[in-house]
């Protein structure tokens, strides 16, 4: 996959692929995103939820959950003529997590998404992102088109920085998850642009 900072491919007619990480909880939209946005029909290892995962994933504010993702969800969305962005979804579950350094590389930056009814549970996903200095946004997933809570009390309760931002979406539509994706490559810009170099 072509680096996010060469451009050589675009100027030859080739668009520069660009990867990024949909990461996040366990039940927090993370396939249901990928598949709202992405352009082609969506790859996804969702699979049915057995007796094996009782006790070990927990379904606290997800008991209707039957299925799981065991180990990432793939889509892509052209940007133009120039950019394609190829979206990986993370699996949530703490058990999945060694598979996260291996989709991280490479990766122009990451959505986290936080669910409201467990907002603990994105935690360890911008925990990732930060100790790996990978530009990330948190995107809050409003179920039923709710969030009881708002953008400065999510910064609040997880901790992140004024410069990240905090969006309100619903993964479910398209034009939603469009504008996570903007906002995200939009910060990514910011952060490389000389202008915000110390």
């Amino acid at each position: 996959m072509a680096s996010a900072d060469s451009d050589g491919g675009a100027e030859a007619g080739i668009p520069t692929a660009v990867k990024i990480l949909v990461a996040g909880g366990f039940g927090a939209g993370k396939t249901t995103m990928v598949g709202s946005v992405s352009e082609i029909t969506p790859l996804n290892t969702e699979e049915v939820m057995t007796e094996a995962s009782m006790g070990v994933d927990d379904l606290g504010g997800v008991e209707d959950k039957t299925t799981t993702t065991v180990a990432l969800d793939f889509g892509r969305i052209t940007i133009g003529k120039r950019v394609v962005l190829y979206l990986f979804g993370t699996p949530g579950q703490g058990r999945f997590w060694f598979m996260w350094d291996e989709l991280a590389d490479g990766a122009l930056g990451s959505v986290v998404l936080a669910d409201t009814r467990r907002l603990e549970t994105c935690f360890p996903a911008v925990d990732f992102f930060e100790r790996r200095n990978i530009p990330f946004v948190v995107a809050v997933n409003r179920f039923d088109g709710e969030c009881p809570y708002t953008e400065q009390e999510v910064r609040e309760a997880i901790d992140i920085g004024a410069e990240v931002p905090v969006i309100m979406a619903d993964a479910r539509d398209r034009g939603s998850g469009k504008c996570v994706l903007v906002a995200l490559v939009e910060h990514v810009m910011r952060r490389r642009s000389p202008a915000m170099s110390p």
